[in-house]
């Protein structure tokens, strides 16, 4: 991390986390609920804004510090195979709520963004070993292989968040040219530079999250909140 006043680094990877989940909770609120949002609520010099579209805007900032705790817990995790076989583990649990949550049915052509996760921490382990010089050839291929695999899977963010996870671990020693790098990548381009700046106030620490439990609630919110978002719906009157 590039040298600068600590002061401001008051983040720590828990209060990350409550970052990325609350703005994943608006973001699809906002997609689930859209008939109940996509109403104007401010007009400025003749462009207007609706609660939906402030929503999404909200929700472009979650992806970004995901990826980023992705590459924070493949360089600190003490078991590397237990964390990935936790992202793979969850990528198949949040399958049928993504589906149900997006179609109403247990049929989505787009996959849950942990297999794009997922994807990308194998990626991080095949990028490593390259650095070393271990094998570089296949383990080129084999990356070139996981980026297809995310194409294929049409996992959510694709093989662009696939990429963006390797680049938020190549230049994670610079936080300028990391995040100038990283928004030029992301189809979300400037709506992304908040997500930027919170990574920026990042102080190194692990902050409450500092359990078992806790990290597996942290993971579950995300399939528990879809299956929730599709039972509201369809009490209200479904798809």
């Amino acid at each position: 991390m590039e040298a600068g006043s600590k002061k401001y680094q008051i983040l720590s990877n828990s209060m990350l986390k409550v970052f990325a989940v609350i703005t994943m909770l608006i973001d699809h609120i906002a997609v689930v609920f859209r008939y109940r949002f996509d109403t104007v609520f401010l007009t400025v010099a003749g462009k207007s804004f609706s609660c939906y579209e402030t929503m999404r805007f909200i929700g472009r900032w979650s992806f970004p510090v995901y990826a980023f705790l992705i590459t924070e817990g493949f360089v600190h995790t003490r078991n590397r195979k237990m964390y990935g076989l936790r992202l793979l583990i969850f990528a198949f649990l949040s399958e049928i709520p993504w589906n149900l949550e997006h179609t109403g049915t247990l049929y989505y052509e787009k996959q849950n963004v942990f297999f794009t996760l997922f994807l990308g921490y194998l990626g991080l382990c095949l990028t490593e070993e390259i650095q070393k010089g271990k094998e570089t050839l296949g383990n080129q291929l084999l990356l070139l292989g996981l980026l297809l695999i995310c194409f294929i899977l049409k996992s959510d963010y694709g093989y662009s968040g696939f990429c963006f996870i390797i680049l938020m671990y190549l230049l994670r020693d610079s936080l300028v040219l990391r995040a100038v790098s990283g928004i030029s990548l992301l189809s979300c381009h400037w709506k992304a530079v908040p997500a930027f700046a919170a990574i920026g106030l990042y102080n190194g620490k692990r902050g409450f999250i500092n359990n078992r439990f806790l990290q597996i609630c942290f993971y579950a919110i995300y399939p528990l909140h879809m299956l929730i978002y599709y039972f509201i719906k369809e009490s209200l009157g479904g798809y």
